[in-house]
């Protein structure tokens, strides 16, 4: 073999491995899922713990776009889980940091909430916690076993969508975490 052509070899292995083993940090992790059964509704509450360099790169004026799905699954012994019902929203939060300025919004499809903030650390706990998020009405569902799942995505800042076409592999979420509850009887049960 010629060193040019072992040269290519490893640059093509090296290329190889970035595209199929590369996985990005994580740097965030859902905390505290609680799923209370209340005069007959289902309250969720949970919260998005970042790590520093996420909140750094919020703080220096990076807009951060965070996707949340509140799934209901029912359980079944022989059967993969049913999805029951769900909600979802979008929140996007923005810094100036000469401003100081910290605006975050929230979008459910329907509703669009912003709101202004006085400091950085009160803007991420508005953002990133989720307080007694009502998800359902208990009369409305079959009885049985079910389980709360959440996911979080983050969004990587607007790429141009002709990268997706060239670059199979890439990914387009910064972070896709998920977390189930434990399971929880409505009704009879099993």
């Amino acid at each position: 073999m010629s060193k040019y052509t072992l040269f290519t070899l490893h640059v093509f292995l090296v290329i190889c491995f970035l595209l199929f083993f590369h996985s990005p940090l994580n740097g965030a992790e859902i905390a505290g899922l609680e799923v209370r059964l209340q005069e007959n509704e289902i309250h969720i509450t949970t919260a998005l713990s970042l790590e520093a360099t996420y909140l750094d790169e919020l703080s220096n004026g990076i807009t951060k776009e965070f996707r949340f799905y509140i799934d209901l699954f029912k359980v079944w012994n022989m059967w993969p889980d049913e999805f029951v019902l769900g909600k979802s929203f979008i929140r996007t939060l923005k810094c100036d940091p000469v401003k100081k300025e910290y605006i975050a919004t929230s979008f459910d499809g329907n509703t669009l909430i912003e709101k202004r903030f006085k400091s950085f650390e009160s803007m991420i706990s508005w953002s990133l916690n989720i307080n007694n998020l009502k998800l359902a009405h208990m009369r409305e569902l079959e009885p049985g076993v079910y389980f709360v799942r959440i996911t979080v995505e983050s969004r990587i800042r607007k790429l141009p969508p002709v990268i997706g076409y060239f670059i199979i592999f890439f990914s387009e979420n910064e972070f896709k975490i998920t977390k189930d509850s434990s399971f929880f009887s409505i009704g009879a049960g099993r």
